[in-house]
């Protein structure tokens, strides 16, 4: 080093590497403190397990680190992908701890309509491999919906399009779901609103829709990027009501018309769609019911000439019942004669069977009844006499027994029963002192007090006067 590089580096300050670090951290902040940065994302892996995104803007000729933090992840109205084109702004700092520098992002957005287009195509096949736009998926549209679901803004030209539109085909009940159209919480505010209908209860106080209508007017892509994602997408197709789509104008086309169950090209479509017109119903009614009237008549007119026809090949009453008539009279002839001769059968019957009868037989077939009826009334006297007999033991012999197990008897022995209350009493310690005992003997009962639970006295041991061994006796 020359003379006078070293002295003009004599004089020139150090700095630790923190402070030159910490310097450098303040001079980038302040110079570059909020910017917008286009580039391409690159190397974005996902959402860290931490919550946050870390990627790469580059373009052709440089690259820059970027993150997001978890914080402000929520609030991007679109998020990191792969290879898209995007304008970042955010603030730049440095990274001390590998002298880098890097954009902290609080906003993002695709770079004109192109990234946008390629974004949402990439979305569509990716939700289409998913079988979320299958026909078979599909819902029949109901033909005339007693309730419809609407979900659009409360305050646009929108909801009263389809209200006036309704009321002239077929006024019907209409339930609206406010929501934002546009902006940050558009998407999570559709698809909870399609995920409230579906959860309403039909018999509640407010009833569950038959369909619901997602509508919304015309606008740019970016204005309608609302309904291009991915959670409004999986809410209409998981909607077990039918859904129409009616988003932007005939020309829009976003993800929820693939995922709808029917697809209007504007929102007064749609309420056509949904409902019939009524006048065009009541016509036709008026005519079937013309045609019903008519086919009853030809019906009753077919049936009157029918019967006519059968009626011609009747036969007549009169023909009908002159054989009878015939057959009656022969009949009637003979059954007079028929009469006669019965009767003349039966009494020469009558006369024989008299004949045979005579005063004799009677008598002994009646002294015979009369015997065998006197033979009968012995065998019952005796029979009764021995049942009696056999009563009569029976009786004596139960008598017996209940001596023997009369309590009574046992008072006869020497012993006797003693009651308090009428009830006898088992133990001493059961009767307390001064209580009325009754004590009855075998020839009778005597009154007495208790004067409570003694000891019985104890037997005194006698011993021998002479001072030998005592008796044992």
């Amino acid at each position: 080093m020359s003379e006078v590089a070293a002295a003009a580096t004599a004089n020139v300050g150090e700095y630790t590497v923190s402070e030159i670090s910490a310097a450098l951290k303040r001079t980038v902040e302040d110079t570059y403190g909020y910017v917008r940065v286009r580039g391409e994302i690159s190397g974005f892996k996902g959402v860290h397990s931490s919550g946050h995104c870390y990627f790469t803007l580059k373009d052709d000729k440089a690259r820059l680190e970027a993150v997001v933090w978890k914080m402000t992840l929520g609030r991007l109205k679109f998020r990191p992908q792969e290879g898209i084109e995007v304008i970042a702004t955010g603030r730049l700092t440095t990274f001390a701890g590998q002298s880098k520098y890097q954009l902290v992002i609080e906003a993002l957005e695709p770079a004109g309509i192109g990234a946008l287009m390629a974004l949402l195509d990439a979305r569509r096949k990716a939700l289409a491999a998913e079988g979320l736009f299958a026909d078979a998926r599909k819902k029949p549209v109901p033909y005339l919906p007693r309730v419809i679901g609407v979900v659009t803004s409360p305050t646009g030209a929108v909801i009263r399009d389809i209200l006036h539109r309704l009321a002239d085909r077929f006024p019907t009940r209409v339930i609206l779901w406010p929501v934002r159209v546009q902006g940050e919480t558009s998407a999570q505010e559709v698809a909870a609103a399609i995920a409230g209908f579906n959860a309403l209860d039909p018999g509640g106080a407010i009833p569950r829709p038959d369909i619901i209508i997602v509508a919304r007017g015309g606008g740019s892509l970016e204005d309608l990027w609302g309904f291009n994602e991915e959670i409004v997408v999986r809410a209409a197709a998981a909607s077990a009501i039918p859904l129409i789509s009616a988003v932007g104008h005939e020309t829009d086309v976003t993800l929820i018309d693939f995922a709808a169950d029917r697809r209007a090209p504007t929102p007064t479509a749609a309420a056509e769609m949904a409902v019939p017109v009524r006048a065009d119903l009541v016509a036709g009614v008026e005519t079937l019911g013309a045609r019903l009237t008519a086919a009853a008549l030809r019906h009753v007119e077919n049936c009157r000439r029918e019967l006519r026809s059968a009626a011609r090949l009747l036969p007549r009453p009169e023909n009908l019942l002159e054989l009878p008539r015939r057959s009656f009279d022969e009949l009637a002839a003979r059954i007079g004669r028929a009469l006669l001769a019965n009767t003349h059968l039966h009494r020469t019957q009558f006369e024989r069977a008299a004949g045979r009868l005579s005063l004799t037989g009677v008598r002994q077939a009646i002294a015979r009844g009369g015997e065998r009826l006197a033979a009968l009334d012995a065998r019952q006297r005796t029979a009764l006499a021995r049942m009696l007999e056999r009563l009569v033991a029976r009786l004596d012999g139960a008598w017996k027994l209940l001596d023997v197990v009369s309590y009574k008897s046992v008072l006869g022995r020497g012993f006797a029963l003693i009651s308090v209350d009428g009830e006898p009493v088992r133990s001493a310690a059961a009767v307390p002192r001064g209580k009325a005992l009754d004590i009855e003997f075998a020839d009778g009962h005597v009154a007495a007090v208790s004067n409570g639970l003694t000891q019985p006295p104890k037997r005194r041991r006698r011993f021998s006067d002479n001072g030998g061994q005592g008796s044992l006796l």
